[in-house]
């Protein structure tokens, strides 16, 4: 029997999903895809400045997960940067906190500047 997905949880929604030059047109084909838990782990470690022993923690999976899922996004990253690709973050294996504070700690960043990102369906 198949192990049961874990989903990864994810307390902040990127503020905006595209990134990259912008003399590309939309319909370039040069593109990159970053998912939403990929996203994740680069704010927690890179700018909350989370260990990855406490990014686990937080995203409530395995560190070893997390530093398969962080090297992937930062080659992502590095492909965006290095070769001119715009970069997409949508989709993944996660689910938004129930921003009741059930485990969520430093990191959560559900309430921001006044919006509620509790019902936001990006």
């Amino acid at each position: 029997m198949a192990r049961p997905m874990k989903w990864r949880k994810v307390c902040r929604l990127p503020e905006s999903n595209k990134y990259g030059p912008l003399d590309l047109p939309d319909d370039s084909g040069n593109s990159i895809n970053m998912t939403v838990d990929e996203y994740e782990t680069i704010r927690l470690i890179d700018l909350e400045r989370f260990t990855q022993e406490e990014c686990a923690k937080q995203m409530n999976i395995a560190r070893s997960t997390v530093q398969g899922i962080y090297i992937e996004a930062r080659r992502k990253l590095a492909e965006s940067l290095v070769n001119g690709k715009v970069l997409l973050i949508e989709g993944g294996e996660y689910r938004l906190c129930d921003d009741l504070g059930n485990g969520c700690g430093r990191g959560c960043h559900r309430r921001r500047n006044g919006r509620h990102f509790k019902d936001d369906k990006r």
